[in-house]
């Protein structure tokens, strides 16, 4: 063999080899691996893994730069203005980033997570090291290592982000039928970057508020909101949440802006002298209906908007008494056999006890004490005197438990 064709094998190379790195080579994904650039660190490895560190990272770094355009140059654009990084309009400006400035993009994309955003920052300082290696400074197998995990790890075996796009989720919700997010959209969504997030939710909440709409577009607007709630970044719901309260001002939100925001996990960000305004008034619309069986055909969109309001979740502690003592009088109802229902022992609700039932039920707050106190009550009292009525009560004093 001509001394041409020798190969010099770095002593290092064994140690590179030994600790692992030809595995985390094979989970570069496809689109890597047949590139050239990959291909040349494979071949350094065994004579120069120093140089094959510094073009893996290159390699992450190109990759990096993909992934910005893939996510989109509007998220990108958003993100830097955001975070006081050089400004973006095109594509070309990604490729104008330095690369500390680069990694920092990343991160406020959402493409980068914290932990990995500091991993690679990392794997950045031990790059610029190797590239002035000299007598002060050799690098050393644990440096080769983490950047070859590191770069691989976080970027190189992670497919681009295809990011959910506020027209994906305007084509759903403006159909003139009931329409849903599908499950492949809600996901896109979970995972998308916070700008992305605000960007529609923030739309979602304009929309099922805005009475130009459609009364249909509304309710899907409201219904994805309900959807997209859990997998909402909470300073998603914190800048919805200022706006909204900046939108309602010092009045108490109407019934329908209360109803959206507790869909879109906004009510508990409300200033409490709105919530308590809120269900005052609402207190009063009751006590105007009534809660005796008479007034069965107003009992249905009267609870049913309660319902929509939390129930008894989110009803000041001061109010609690009057409101449970309403529902109760309600649901127990007054004796009977008189008139056309004179087989009836209790006449009731029909359509309001049910709905009684079901929001005591479903409250998280401990009633049971709460009941127990109100027997002690002028009207409860005086309904409990009949023992059939009485029954009622005790039952729902059991569920109450």
């Amino acid at each position: 063999m001509s001394k041409n064709n020798l190969v010099v094998i770095n002593p290092n190379s064994e140690l590179v080899e030994a600790a692992g790195v030809s595995t985390w080579m094979q989970r570069i994904r496809p689109h890597w691996k047949g590139k050239q650039l990959v291909q040349r660190v494979e071949r350094l490895l065994a004579t120069d893994p120093s140089s094959a560190c510094q073009r893996i990272f290159n390699a992450s770094i190109h990759d990096l730069r993909e992934k910005v355009i893939v996510a989109g140059v509007d998220l990108a654009s958003e993100a830097a203005k955001q975070h006081k990084l050089p400004p973006i309009t095109k594509a070309e400006d990604v490729e104008d980033y330095s690369v500390l400035r680069l990694i920092d993009l990343t991160y406020r994309m959402g493409i980068l997570s914290r932990p990995e955003y500091k991993r690679l920052l990392r794997a950045y300082d031990i790059r610029k090291d190797l590239e002035h290696e000299d007598d002060e400074y050799e690098a050393g197998i644990e440096d080769c290592v983490y950047i070859f995990a590191t770069c691989i790890d976080v970027v190189l075996s992670k497919d681009p982000l295809h990011l959910i796009k506020l027209t994906d989720v305007k084509q759903i919700i403006e159909q003139p039928s009931p329409a849903a997010l599908n499950e492949s959209l809600t996901e896109e969504y979970k995972h998308a970057p916070q700008p992305r997030q605000h960007e529609i939710f923030k739309f979602l909440v304009s929309t099922a508020l805005n009475k130009a709409q459609p009364d249909i577009v509304q309710q899907n607007s409201f219904n994805a909101l309900f959807t997209l709630r859990p997998h909402t970044h909470t300073q998603v719901l914190l800048d919805a949440s200022k706006e909204l309260v900046d939108q309602i001002g010092k009045k108490a939100p109407e019934l329908r802006v209360a109803r959206v925001a507790l869909a879109a996990g906004l009510f508990p960000y409300l200033r409490k002298a709105q919530v308590k305004e809120l269900f005052a008034a609402y207190l009063e619309r009751m006590k105007q209906v009534g809660y005796q069986w008479r007034k069965n055909a107003d009992h249905g969109e009267l609870l049913r908007n309660l319902q929509e309001l939390g129930g008894l979740e989110h009803v000041p502690d001061q109010m609690l008494p009057e409101y449970l003592e309403w529902l109760l009088l309600c649901y127990i109802g007054e004796p009977g056999r008189y008139g056309a229902g004179y087989n009836r022992k209790v006449f009731y609700s029909n359509v309001g006890a049910p709905l009684v039932r079901d929001i005591i039920k479903e409250s998280k707050r401990p009633l049971a004490k709460e009941m127990e106190s109100l027997r002690k009550s002028a009207r409860m009292k005086l309904a409990l005197a009949d023992e059939h009525v009485a029954r009622r009560f005790e039952a729902m004093v059991d569920e109450a438990q």
